[in-house]
């Protein structure tokens, strides 16, 4: 099948599930859930063929590769939760009488067909799907060639929950398995409502300069934890091991540490022992290398970089001030963490951080739909409209206006006599 032809039973598909009940929509997310613990041994087997096929890839990009029993049942829990969820469609945001009988609605809709590109992790697969059927939307998926035996199966897994069940058609999830489907992708601005890059920098970058459909994401994940003069020692060693070393290779890890002048000669060779045992590489500002002796210089490119991996910076700054024009500036509006006791200084921080999160006394880590009590997350967007932050159901459906009449015609509200409209909130 071509791309032309998936995006028109895309488009077709999503006027079908977009009036789904929230029963028939859970029933095949239970379903789901109950069909990828049935499945575990089929799905770990094809990811073991896209592990020994792609072997040289770095240690970090298959540990996102890798699916094992305890992210499969990560997933089933997480299909679940999204099932337990309230079904964000058919809100109704407002309601105002414009006059007599004349009343207008606005009420949540699904915003139609999304189109989510990514690599390495085929948890996407699943994710992403549970998300849009829940609420009403169809989804065209595109993972990485690293990972397409274990995106496969899990496709074909949840079409085959769909299809066991009636009143969502099969077609609201579609797998795309070539390149060249991504570039067609990109062009079809008729039948797509929205593209949901998660990957690399070079990767979304591609996407939003290559499509004149909206994107939804980030281009990069520069997290930091700014360790304050009234920080909690204890609090701030382990707030700052579990942001960089509970997983590295993800969008919300640190990637840069700033450290109070006043407490630095103190925590800086403290922290550098559990960096230490964690394999963690560390890249110092001057400051930092005169108390940590013999660790990399940073340059300027570290602040700005997105490591992934076991590599962390360091500055030494005066203060908090210093520290959120340091993030404001090199921070890419992801995720970022103060640990103080001082709760105007935590204030000041939370306030003046231009991020989508950010955090007081706990890990960067905690950016994630799942942990917000989302469900689960299409991706993460420092965007400024429509949805930011970790993107869940609410940010899976726009809006629309109905407009209830009782025969109501404009030329009654024109004129000399014109009528008055009420305007009364209901």
């Amino acid at each position: 099948m071509n791309v032309l032809d998936q995006c028109e039973r895309a488009r077709e598909a999503s006027l079908q599930i977009a009036a789904a009940s929230t029963d028939v929509k859970n029933l095949v997310l239970y379903e789901l859930a109950e069909d990828l613990r049935v499945n575990k041994s089929k799905i770990i087997t094809a990811n073991k063929k896209d592990l020994s096929e792609n072997r040289k890839l770095p240690e970090a990009m298959l540990k996102r590769l890798k699916v094992d029993e305890s992210k499969i049942n990560d997933m089933v829990a997480m299909v679940a939760s999204v099932a337990k969820l309230d079904d964000p469609v058919g809100k109704v945001l407002s309601k105002t009488e414009l006059d007599k009988k004349l009343i207008l609605e606005k009420v949540t809709v699904p915003i139609g067909v999304i189109a989510c590109i990514f690599e390495s992790r085929p948890e996407v697969v699943v994710q992403i799907s549970a998300l849009a059927i829940k609420s009403g939307n169809v989804v065209l998926l595109k993972g990485g060639a690293e990972a397409a035996n274990t995106n496969k199966v899990l496709a074909d897994i949840i079409r085959k929950s769909i299809k066991d069940n009636e009143g969502i058609p099969e077609d609201a999830v579609q797998l795309l398995e070539t390149r060249e489907q991504v570039r067609k992708i990109l062009q079809m601005d008729d039948f797509i409502d929205l593209l949901i890059p998660r990957g690399s920098n070079e990767l979304v970058k591609y996407i939003q300069n290559h499509t004149k459909i909206a994107v939804l994401g980030h281009a990069e994940g520069i997290c930091h934890v700014y360790v304050d003069v009234k920080a909690d020692m204890q609090k701030a060693l382990d707030i700052c091991v579990d942001a960089k070393c509970q997983y590295p290779a993800v969008c919300n890890a640190m990637e840069t540490l700033l450290v109070h002048k006043a407490i630095a000669q103190e925590f800086l060779p403290k922290i550098k022992q559990r960096y230490d045992a964690a394999k963690v590489e560390l890249r110092g500002d001057i400051k930092t290398r005169k108390i940590l002796q013999g660790i990399k210089a940073a340059s300027e490119k570290d602040w700005n970089t997105e490591y992934n991996d076991l590599i962390l910076s360091i500055k030494i700054v005066n203060d908090v001030d210093e520290a959120i024009k340091h993030i404001n500036k090199y921070g890419s509006g992801h995720t970022d963490a103060i640990v103080t006791e001082n709760k105007t200084t935590a204030n000041r921080f939370l306030q003046l951080v231009d991020s989508s999160s950010v955090v007081h006394n706990a890990s960067t880590r905690f950016a994630d739909g799942f942990r917000y009590g989302l469900g689960a997350e299409v991706g993460i967007s420092t965007n400024k409209i429509h949805a930011r932050g970790p993107v869940g159901l609410e940010g899976l459906v726009i809006y629309k206006f109905m407009l209830k009449g009782d025969g109501h015609i404009v030329a009654t509200y024109s004129g000399e006599k014109a009528r008055k409209f009420t305007h009364k909130r209901l």
